[in-house]
Order: structure tokens, then sequence, then C-alpha cells
């Protein structure tokens, strides 16, 4: 059976734990920030784990982590 690819886009925006979470920015950053709340600027500071629904996404995309 031939070697996978991993997909470009999937490898520059998430990152695995060594306990196999994985990590990501969160969404809606980018721009108009003066129409976001205080309070949603600053959770999406940083990075976050993605929950297990996500990670079955993730996963398919990169398959030798």
């Amino acid at each position: 059976m031939p070697k996978l690819k991993t997909k470009s886009a999937a490898k520059k925006r998430f990152s695995f734990t060594a306990g196999g979470n994985v990590i990501a920015q969160p969404a809606f950053r980018r721009h108009m920030m003066r129409n976001k709340s205080q309070k949603m600027k600053r959770e999406t500071r940083g990075t976050m784990v993605l929950s297990d629904s996500d990670v079955k996404h993730v996963v398919k995309y990169m398959p030798y982590k």
C-alpha cells in the first residue's frame, strides 16, 4: 500500500501533544475586533485543545501525526 500524504493545510494549523490531544488556534481573531466583546477577545488568545469529535476529522488529514 502506498504512503498517505499529509494535508499541508492541516499540518500548518494543528499540532499534537504527547498525550495525543490536538492543539489549534481559536477562530474569529483576524479582523473586525472592535465589534467583538472583550470576553471573546480574551478567551480566544493563545491555543485550545480540540474536542474528541473534532479530533476524528483532523486525524484523517494527518495520518502519521
